[in-house]
């Protein structure tokens, strides 16, 4: 490399984006992602001895897949190669596999060849790989956004490590912020800025684990912003609101906010007005709020308000836990509006919720009976003699029903479920009592 060359380089580097200058250039600056990378583990161990093997990287972006490759790629011996999927194409990787073959016959040097995006080749590109990777011409790092099982051939990807990297917890992009913040040589430390820890705090939220959203909005903070009369350029909460265009909403997810608003949506929910369950679903997920925690929620909605007034609510609810898991956000918003209004607008009973704690009381604070002989296991050498008979086989008369005891006899007439005259718990509680030959009080 000339001094033209160099300097072009380096200029280069200066005016790099925030989030590129503050790529980690070695596993003690990497942060988040522990484990795969932490002391104890595979990934760690084979970049400290230089003994990668080929991986695959797959995540969400802004969560590291490059960083480890660089970091890779900035502690190995091995010549260091990096194509990406979007712009480059099989002339490239020929090209690159001469030289594989080439470095290792002259000077016994291995190469790594990084490929960004790799999901975007095509299957005939990822084939042509196949084979020199097989025989360790090169040594592959792919990273992928999309699930490698669907995107990378079989034959690859059993020839290689994969590695799933999580969206960064909130505590790693706030060190991250810190960093970028502070760092005179490779952040906007220079600048002489600081964030107040409100604003700190909702940039971590509202990122949702991608670093590089976090670092692009403070590099925009700090350029966009005029020093106060201290000399210091202050990034207040409406500062950071600007330059990642949301506002902050008012949800600590340990504090009363958290709890206020889940108790208002399950509230409303229960109260039928889709409007304002609705509204607190916004809240919650414009707050970062978890998707699958909400989920949970309207399951309980479901069985605790809705109950057997529409046994379709728990199903939609369930499906909905289901789907949100597979989808993520922002579709999942969908999923769970859809719960949600339906659970609101469903009748509603609390029957089931109010027969399974009257019964749990009567467990704990009454002596409990024994169960009738006829109901007890028959099904071994023995039962008869021991009295195990006299069981009513239901199926065996009209209507699959015939009226036997079930309860011990100290609580035979104990009723624990009361039917509401609401949805199908109507036609259920009409059911029973025809069945019974029972008047509105209890059984005959």
């Amino acid at each position: 490399m000339d001094l033209f060359d160099y300097m072009r380089e380096t200029n280069l580097k200066k005016e790099s984006p925030l989030a590129k200058r503050m790529r980690p250039s070695t596993l003690a600056e990497v942060v988040g992602q522990k484990h795969i990378i932490g002391k104890d583990r595979l990934l760690y161990r084979a970049i400290e001895a230089d003994r990668v093997s080929s991986v695959i990287f797959y995540g969400p972006p802004g969560t590291g897949k490059t960083t480890l490759a660089m970091v890779i790629a900035n502690t190995t011996s091995s010549r260091f190669v990096s194509l990406n999927a979007t712009t480059s194409g099989k002339k490239d990787m020929e090209e690159e596999v001469r030289r594989a073959k080439e470095e290792y016959g002259m000077y016994q040097k291995r190469t790594i060849l990084f490929i960004d995006e790799i999901h975007r080749f095509n299957k005939a590109q990822q084939d042509y790989l196949l084979p020199f990777v097989e025989d360790g011409t090169v040594i592959l790092i792919g990273a992928t956004t999309e699930n490698p099982y669907f995107e990378v051939n079989g034959a690859l990807l059993s020839r290689s490590h994969i590695f799933r990297l999580n969206p960064l917890e909130k505590e790693d992009i706030r060190e991250l912020i810190h960093r970028a913040v502070t760092d005179e040589e490779k952040g906007m430390g220079a600048y002489h800025a600081g964030i107040d820890a409100d604003a700190e705090e909702f940039l971590a939220d509202v990122s949702e684990g991608d670093a590089r959203t976090a670092l692009n909005a403070v590099e925009l903070a700090v350029l966009t912003t005029k020093p106060s009369d201290d000399g210091i350029i202050h990034l207040t909460l409406s500062v950071m609101e600007e330059c990642v265009q949301r506002r902050a909403v008012r949800y600590d997810k340990d504090g009363d906010n958290h709890y206020d608003t889940i108790s208002a949506f399950i509230k409303s929910m229960r109260g039928t007005d889709p409007d304002a369950a609705v509204y607190y679903l916004a809240k919650m997920l414009h707050a970062g709020e978890s998707v699958t925690f909400i989920a949970r929620r309207i399951m309980i909605c479901a069985s605790e308000d809705v109950g057997i007034a529409d046994p379709q609510a728990i199903q939609v609810a369930v499906a909905c836990a289901q789907a949100v898991e597979r989808v993520g956000m922002p579709e999942a918003q969908i999923i769970l509006a859809n719960a949600a209004i339906y659970v609101a607008t469903a009748p509603k009973s609390n029957a089931v919720v109010n027969a399974i704690y009257e019964a749990a009381d009567l467990v704990k604070n009454s002596h409990i009976g024994m169960v009738p002989p006829y109901l007890r296991d028959a099904h071994y050498r023995g039962a008869a003699e021991l009295g195990h008979t006299g069981y009513l086989y239901p199926h065996d008369y009209p209507g699959n029903y015939v009226r036997q005891q079930y309860l011990p006899d100290e609580i035979r007439d104990a009723r624990f479920y009361h039917p509401s005259e609401n949805g199908y718990e109507k036609t259920a509680g009409e059911r029973l009592r025809r069945l019974y030959g029972e008047c509105e009080d209890g059984k005959n």
